[in-house]
């Protein structure tokens, strides 16, 4: 299975100590190098953990397919779609709204961090999302109280 990942979930995982999550999931994480660019340019959440094996830095090959993107994406972003087509990925991660909106446009399975902590929850892998939730926003995660609440609903935490 192929998964593409943009930086928000890596960074977002890491935070919280959980990039386990997406380990147990998949063998690999491919990411385009503006992605491994972004998490490198400062030593924060992901800075040695996005050196794992586990994450595979490809090139993009259509950078104009980059460039129409970047009318409405960052350059992450923009590389994680063009990634993702290239590789006919599986899943595309991506947390912000209008890149996962405009991946789902190019008919990509795009999914979300939150919704990999839900499966995570529901196979026993952790227990309980809200400490999470709480955890994520207290570092920085910017999370809507609806979605915060969804979330809690769909787990059974409200």
């Amino acid at each position: 299975m192929i998964i593409v990942s943009n930086t928000t979930p890596i960074i977002t995982l890491c935070s919280i100590d959980k990039l386990n999550i997406l380990k147990h999931f998949f063998e690999k994480v491919y990411i385009p190098q503006a992605v491994y660019d972004e998490i490198k340019s400062k030593k924060a959440y992901g800075y040695r953990e996005i050196d794992d094996e586990f994450f595979e830095v490809i090139t993009i090959k259509d950078s104009f397919a980059q460039n129409i993107l970047l009318n409405d994406l960052d350059l992450g972003e923009a590389q994680t779609i063009v990634l993702a087509k290239e590789l006919n990925a599986d899943i595309v991660l991506i947390d912000e709204t209008i890149g996962y909106n405009i991946a789902r446009s190019q008919q990509l399975n795009v999914k979300r961090t939150l919704s990999f902590l839900i499966v995570a929850k529901e196979r026993g892998l952790i227990e309980e999302i809200k400490p999470l939730l709480e955890e994520m926003i207290e570092k920085g995660r910017w999370i809507s109280q609806r979605v915060c609440n969804d979330v809690l609903r769909i787990c059974g935490e409200l």
